[in-house]
């Protein structure tokens, strides 16, 4: 502990820190305010205040200088940075020296760093795990075995779907789970034919709507929290200042806030967490660098949670060295940072439509058909472990008659008709985690803030090639079966990590020897450290990870609050 007087020490000491204020920050916060504990969220980024701080909302394509498209001098000031670099979007993306990383391997690292984090920039899905994902790695051989089962979570996620609003069918499948649905938003004819095409060709091929993070029919707690209904404006990438989608800046860190038990400090960015020496197995606080002015400050809490997102909460943590944990708290296995693993998004499929000219669609679609995993989900049917999801969308476009001169032209370009019909499918890929794709720090380059460089080194393997073949193939067949035309299927070769879905690292497990957290996401060594985002993932599954990182966050959250009660942490 730094050299400070008593009441210095008791201004930086709180119940609780936090780290991070994303999808899986707000959570714990929210919780663990709610239970009364005092609270310190740690954000690295600025303050983004929901509805004021959104600045883009409400501009129309008028509005922007250039039409969203951005000015190569400006773009130099990002980089190499290849996210939200557009008008409208440009408020969250990362500049050029902000957090430079070292490529070992091409690997492109989404961050979203301002208050509420990537929860500003998801695409809202929320699908819900099942037991074919939980019991994978041991059916399949891979990584370890997870810690829990679908019971285990079932509760926590109705939890937090009941909190955040929840759109979907209840469609009976057991690759995915049922919830607590708001109304769904509908399949348009295009969507709904290609499942009916399905179902009269397979058995085990289904598409249903996505479910999403949008309210389509608030409930009382959802007014509570000052949201409202979706408008479908299919702007949300940009904040929605409706609270219409789930975002921790509408939803949990105001409730938390409320509690009067949160204090959030943006502008802090976390240097290590802090092993105490005296008290075996339990750390004692955390090394923050104020954003501005470049000071190191430690805060002290009994609980502390790790939340900044996957790979970050990998580089704190092998950053948290001390004469016991010389290579990274609660590292005695050697695994941090190994066993990275992400989404594999790189098949696309297309197709024109012919027919359905006498329908079109009423207003936008924030979410998309899903096509759940069905490759070897009862039995191992092909040359490559594990399976894939689908999204599945279909739409139609709109033509202009730019015949004529003058005011016919005029009224031509504002008269546009319906186009024909397309649909797009992209995939959604489970890749295995292996051991040789990991994070670890460079040894001899620093950040602005003093801290070591990340390096990643991650690249495909030759199961995720057969799965992206196999996707193109299986979608092709689909798609000639429904009648589309002109299919193209295609393998963008993106680098790894392009889908932001990045996990591991720090995964959960039963033994020590073999994992770095228990089922309760305790660091094995360290109890009173908890992880609870993408880092803390022993497999990816083919769903969008999100929900079940909330999920698991208020599961922790309110076992480490009865712990503390117990007087255990």
């Amino acid at each position: 502990m730094a050299n400070l007087t008593i009441d210095a020490v008791k201004a930086m000491t709180f119940d609780a820190i936090v780290i991070g204020s994303g999808i899986s920050g707000g959570w714990a916060a929210k919780e663990l305010c709610q239970k009364g504990l005092k609270t310190l969220v740690l954000e690295r980024g600025r303050d983004v205040k929901h509805g004021t701080d959104y600045p883009t909302a409400n501009l129309n394509p008028w509005d922007f200088p250039h039409r969203g498209q951005l000015p190569l001098d400006i773009r130099a000031e990002y980089g190499k940075s290849r996210s939200f670099m557009r008008e409208e979007t440009l408020q969250w993306a990362i500049k050029e020296g902000e957090q430079p990383y070292v490529e070992e391997k091409p690997f492109t690292w989404t961050r979203g760093y301002h208050v509420g984090g990537k929860s500003l920039l998801w695409a809202r899905q929320t699908q819900r795990w099942s037991d074919f994902d939980f019991e994978g790695p041991a059916r399949d051989g891979f990584a370890v075995d997870w810690p829990i089962r679908y019971t285990d979570i079932a509760p926590w996620y109705s939890y937090v779907e009941k909190f955040a609003g929840i759109s979907g069918n209840k469609d009976g499948l057991p690759q995915l789970p049922d919830g607590e649905f708001l109304p769904p938003i509908q399949l348009n004819c295009v969507e709904t034919h290609l499942k009916e095409v399905l179902a009269k060709n397979y058995q085990d091929r289904h598409v249903v709507q996505g479910r999403c993070a949008h309210l389509t029919k608030p409930q009382p707690i959802h007014y509570q929290q000052g949201r409202a209904q979706c408008m479908h404006r299919t702007l949300c990438v940009r904040g929605c200042p409706l609270g219409g989608y789930f975002s921790s800046n509408a939803s949990t860190l105001p409730w938390a806030e409320n509690t009067g038990n949160m204090t959030l400090r943006p502008h802090s960015v976390v240097h290590s967490i802090i092993y105490d020496e005296k008290r075996p197995g339990r750390a004692s606080g955390v090394r923050v660098v104020d954003g501005h002015t470049k000071q190191m400050m430690e805060f002290y809490a009994k609980i502390i949670f790790v939340n900044s997102s996957a790979l970050s909460s990998n580089l704190i943590l092998l950053n948290s060295i001390s004469s016991r944990f010389p290579n990274g708290l609660g590292n005695d296995s050697g695994l941090l940072g190994k066993y990275i693993a992400w989404h594999n998004y790189r098949g696309r499929v297309s197709a024109q439509v012919e027919g359905f000219l006498d329908k079109t669609t009423d207003g936008k679609n924030p979410s998309n058909g899903y096509m759940p995993r069905f490759r070897n989900l009862h039995k191992q049917e092909t040359d490559f472990l594990r399976g894939y999801a689908a999204g599945v969308g279909g739409g139609r476009g709109s033509i202009q008659n730019r015949d004529g001169l003058g005011a016919d032209l005029k009224a031509s370009l504002l008269t546009p008709q319906p186009g024909p019909w397309n649909v797009s499918s992209w995939m959604m890929g489970e890749t295995v985690p292996i051991e040789k794709n990991h994070v670890r720090l460079d040894t001899l380059q620093k950040d602005p803030y003093g801290i070591p460089l990340l390096v990643t080194s991650a690249d495909w393997t030759e199961n995720d090639d057969k799965m992206v073949n196999d996707y193109m193939e299986q979608l092709t067949e689909m798609f000639t079966l429904a009648g589309f035309k002109n299919i193209k299927a295609a393998d963008s070769h993106s680098a790894p990590g392009s889908d932001i879905h990045e996990m591991g690292g720090v995964r959960m497990g039963r033994d020590p020897k073999t994992s770095l957290l228990n089922k309760w996401n305790q660091l094995h060594h360290c109890k009173n450290v908890f992880v609870t985002d993408g880092a803390c993932m022993t497999s990816t599954a083919t769903q969008n990870p999100s929900l079940t990182y909330m999920a698991l966050t208020a599961r922790a959250a309110n076992f480490a609050v009865n712990e503390l009660k117990k007087k255990n942490l």
